[in-house]
């Protein structure tokens, strides 16, 4: 599919159409990327989206507990608050 490129104010933008829109899952932002002259345009990622609903399911199920706990003389004595 060609589209033309046009003037938006200061910028130049290119009309994406809505079926290709919601096929692609774009919202209101979008990553770009420019690849041997290409430019590609993907839904942003969120790598860390859902991690405070994951971190609440361990605490609840009792799984953030610090695998390998060191506890040494001087943490013990040294050590000061």
């Amino acid at each position: 599919m060609k589209a033309s490129i046009i003037k938006i104010g200061n910028s130049h933008g290119v009309r994406i159409p809505k079926p290709i829109l919601d096929q692609c899952g774009f919202g209101r932002e979008v990553e770009m990327e420019i690849h041997n002259q290409e430019l590609i345009i993907k839904t942003p990622k969120h790598p860390r989206k859902n991690w405070a609903k994951s971190f609440q399911k361990m605490a609840e199920a009792g799984d953030d507990k610090l695998l390998d706990p060191v506890e040494t003389e001087w943490e013990n004595e040294e050590w000061e608050w």
